[in-house]
């Protein structure tokens, strides 16, 4: 497998100088982690939250201190990597549901979810994509929420399409837990990404 391209910092797309909606992430970040990635995009891949990031990485340092979504040595690489894998490389605008770093690693609060959500929105209808990549419980439940669904059993609902107001949503395993949660859906690697080229 290939390196994937980290992006150019002038690819990022700050939709605010500051954000002061949430007392406790402001504390927490170092940056806001904007999206990132051609605003014509075919796909729009959205995360749950910055990672706190590695400060000692070359590159691939993550969006809390790169300012960029989904720059991080792990999950930031496997989810580009599987994009470019499916013949997306560079067709792929990258977010966050939450744009910035949530203290001590703990998962984003419904009322940070929604607080970012206008954000999220505003790339979305931008971008205008054929779908929606959501990874992670949190990313999905936020873009459902947009469209007033629920999401109740995650797992149930990873690879089935949701048509919503916004789009084509399909859900995804985060990249973060892939490996542990693939083979208990009856997946491989390969067989993963082959539903999913199907779904595109």
């Amino acid at each position: 497998m290939t390196e994937p391209r980290f992006p150019d910092a002038d690819e990022q797309t700050p939709l605010a100088e500051d954000c002061r909606r949430c007392p406790a992430l402001c504390e927490a970040r170092t940056r806001i982690s904007w999206g990132v990635g051609p605003s014509d995009a075919s796909l729009v891949v959205v995360g749950e939250a910055p990672a706190a990031g590695a400060p000692d990485a070359d590159r691939w340092r993550g969006g809390n201190l790169t300012g960029m979504a989904y720059t991080s040595r792990a999950s930031g690489r496997k989810i580009r990597r599987m994009m470019a894998d499916l013949g997306y490389a560079g067709d792929c605008y990258y977010t966050n549901a939450v744009k910035c770093h949530p203290p001590e690693n703990r998962d984003p609060t419904p009322e940070e979810r929604a607080n970012c959500r206008p954000y999220l929105l505003t790339e979305v209808a931008r971008v205008g994509p054929d779908a929606i990549l959501t990874t992670g419980k949190h990313a999905t439940r936020s873009v459902f929420a947009a469209d007033s669904r629920s999401l109740d059993g995650f797992l149930d609902a990873v690879l089935v399409p949701v048509e919503t107001d916004l789009g084509r949503v399909i859900p995804l395993l985060h990249p973060s837990y892939q490996e542990v949660w693939l083979s208990r859906l009856g997946h491989s690697r390969e067989s993963y990404l082959a539903e999913l080229d199907a779904l595109l």
